[in-house]
């Protein structure tokens, strides 16, 4: 079996990223054949539970409160309504179902309800996922209690391109927000957005500050930058799909335990690229019509194209 490794250098990671196309692809989707199966995809599904009006200034975000996007904010959901989407989820494949809000960080008088809305879902027979900003070591635990499965936390970029992405915060912030839920026994859910301007030394700078933690994440999303108008990043230059690829690739064989998923962006990923990311390692998406905010492809779309390929949803 290959190596799981903490110690990744930046040279050798970018040796990664150099190799010729065809040579990345066939020792990423050996490595995932090693730990994986080779045609099944988890399927999770994300709902938005409170929308807009974020203080965070991420770059990237249609929902930080810092940018006109024409963004439609919305109060934090009631228990009943996010049951009946998990549900509705459930039936269409999802096993898996996230739930995410605009804050910059968890606050204890929205914790209990947070954890009612965990435990309905948990319930129904779903895997559980958040991703409500920063939370601390006591929060982790609470959410662990309510049978919280994963806890979702970015850290978006590179540690040295994170401050032209974001000022508001830290990436030491994220770190500590990763190793207080570790600690607390949920599964990690940590990956990046690749596409917002840097380049390939901090997309492999990414990688590394993932691959080096004390523990991989258990689930890794790659994103696609979505560029929504009215953000700063509404301009910038659009990144190569094979460069997409290549960081997937990449993630598997530096990750290999870990599920990769194919998150935001597919939405203008036509099928032949989403193909190569599963060859690559992809063995995760979201499914449904939002990812949060920006759109994803229908769940009919993504049925026809796992016929088309004997990819398995699990």
């Amino acid at each position: 079996m290959t190596k799981i490794r903490h110690d990744w250098k930046l040279d050798e990671t970018l040796e990664l990223f150099n190799l010729p196309f065809n040579d990345l692809i066939f020792k990423a989707a050996q490595i995932h054949r090693e730990y994986h199966e080779s045609n099944k995809v988890q399927i999770s599904t994300l709902l938005s539970i409170k929308t807009g009006s974020c203080p965070e200034d991420c770059k990237y975000c249609p929902q930080s409160a810092h940018y006109n996007t024409g963004l439609k904010k919305e109060p934090f959901m009631e228990v009943a309504e996010v049951k009946k989407a998990a549900q509705q989820a459930k039936e269409a494949g999802a096993t898996r179902f996230c739930m995410g809000a605009a804050w910059r960080n968890l606050n204890d008088r929205d914790l209990d309800k947070v954890c009612q809305m965990v435990s309905e879902v948990k319930d129904l027979g779903l895997e559980t996922c958040v991703t409500l900003g920063m939370v601390n070591s006591d929060q982790s635990k609470k959410l662990k209690e309510a049978g919280l499965d994963y806890y979702n936390h970015n850290i978006d970029t590179s540690p040295d391109y994170y401050k032209k992405i974001i000022t508001t915060r830290k990436f030491e912030d994220r770190i500590e927000t990763l190793n207080n839920v570790r600690e607390a026994g949920l599964n990690v859910c940590s990956g990046g957005i690749v596409g917002m301007g840097e380049e390939r030394e901090d997309r492999a700078g990414m990688l590394m500050a993932l691959s080096n933690l004390p523990q991989h994440p258990n689930s890794v999303p790659i994103n696609m930058l979505v560029k929504v108008k009215g953000t700063p990043l509404d301009n910038i230059k659009a990144l190569s799909e094979f460069e997409f690829i290549r960081t997937i690739a990449i993630a598997r064989i530096m990750m290999p335990k870990a599920f990769v998923r194919l998150s935001a962006g597919r939405e203008g990923m036509n099928d032949q690229t989403q193909a190569l990311c599963f060859l690559a390692g992809a063995n995760s998406i979201f499914y449904g019509e939002k990812l949060l905010t920006t759109n994803n492809p229908e769940s009919q779309k993504d049925q026809k194209l796992f016929q088309t390929l004997g990819i398995q949803a699990a």
